[in-house]
Parts: C-alpha cells; structure tokens; sequence
C-alpha cells in the first residue's frame, strides 16, 4: 500500500501567511508613505517648486535692477522720467495724449 503524500494543513497555513505578507509589504512598497507612487508626488512637487523659485529669482534680479538705476549713485533719468509720469500723471509739453 502506497499512501499519497498530501501537503497537511500547517504547510498551507504557512504559504497562506507568507502570501499575504507578500502583498502587503508589496502594497506598501508601491502605495505607503515612502512608496513609488509618494515618490513622484515628491518629485513633482520638488520640480514646480524649482520653477517658482527659479520665477521669484528673476523677480528679484529685475526689482534690484530697478532700485539700483534709481539709487543715489546711479541714477537712471529715462527711468526717473518714466516712473514720475506713471505715478503722478503727468506729461511733458511737446507731447499729444490720445485717450
């Protein structure tokens, strides 16, 4: 009599077990706090972020530029003449305003 080997029930059990904590942590790998998918969120972020900065940088540079042509040191008349029309309304006597 040859009697048929048949895995009992602890062997499926433990494939049942190592199963699941195969899914989970491959569900956290792709889907936790550090997983792929909060990954490139990070990224995404970290890139417009690179883009606002880069934006305000330049902002920046043209607002010293300006302050520097209006300085004490160097003062800049097209720009002077420019501003002082702008803010005050005015124009000069060899000019026609077209409204």
């Amino acid at each position: 009599m040859t009697r048929s080997h048949r895995p009992g029930l602890g062997a499926f059990i433990f494939f049942s077990i190592a199963f699941m904590l195969g899914v989970y942590f491959t569900f956290a790998a792709v889907q936790g706090d550090y997983g792929l998918f909060r990954r490139v969120e990070i990224a995404a972020e970290r890139d417009g972020l690179s883009r606002d900065l880069a934006q305000l940088n330049s902002e920046i540079a043209r607002m010293e530029n300006l302050t520097r042509r209006l300085s004490d040191t160097y003062l800049d008349l097209d720009l002077l003449d420019q501003q002082a029309r702008s803010i005050l309304g005015m124009i000069r006597a060899d000019e026609i305003v077209i409204r």
